[in-house]
């Protein structure tokens, strides 16, 4: 794993990128997708299936599943993921101070056929059932000559680079959408690092 530096005229945009190195765990994950059928679903957003704003076939991963040697893959992806992370921590030190422990909860797989898309602009945060997520995370897991990520506030879009891993708040602030790729399959792997409820928090 590696810091990727990402130009920006607006800066900070507080979105890190990192490259992850091992191409088994790429290879690894778009195999398992295509391995497993059965588990795959039609994209949804929050509000159901609306191929409107986006169609993707999905495989939703629950965590606790990860200790299956069927997910070994996962694994390995976690344990890199985990050190993007802990290097986005270190670039802002008030963040390193508040958010101590993050949870990650169900993530997905996602296929993108040509011409499919997730084109609504949208961000990761936008109700109660939402309000956990803090941060975005993806990983690109192939290669997209014309397809990649558009984050509109921070007027900046990265390509779709196999290995790329990408880190991004949660907010408003963060509305992006997909770009559409009219000649190649897109497969990422995204999720969400959660807040976790403090077991005591006070109240009455």
């Amino acid at each position: 794993m590696k810091r990727v530096e990402i130009s920006s005229e607006k800066s900070p945009n507080f979105i890190g990128c990192w490259y992850i190195d091992d191409e088994n765990i790429s290879k690894g994950i778009i195999e398992f997708f295509e391995n497993n059928q059965a588990l795959q679903t039609k994209g949804s957003t929050a509000k159901g299936v609306e191929e409107s704003r986006k169609r993707s076939t999905d495989i939703t991963i629950s965590p606790n599943k990860l200790s299956d040697p069927k997910y070994k893959v996962f694994q390995d992806y976690f344990s890199e993921l985990q050190k993007c992370f802990l290097d986005y921590r270190e670039q802002w030190p008030f963040v390193k101070e508040f958010l101590t422990k993050v949870n990650v909860g169900p993530f997905n797989v996602q296929k993108y056929f040509p011409g499919d898309h997730f084109a609504a602009l949208h961000s990761e945060r936008t109700g109660l059932s939402t309000l956990h997520r803090i941060f975005a995370f993806m990983t690109y897991l192939n290669d997209v000559p014309d397809g990649g990520t558009e984050f509109l506030y921070q007027d900046l879009t990265l390509k779709a680079k196999k290995g790329d891993t990408v880190i991004w708040p949660a907010e408003w602030t963060h509305t992006h959408k997909s770009q559409i790729s009219t000649t190649h399959e897109k497969y990422i792997a995204t999720g969400w690092f959660s807040l976790i409820p403090d077991k005591d928090n006070g109240s009455s």
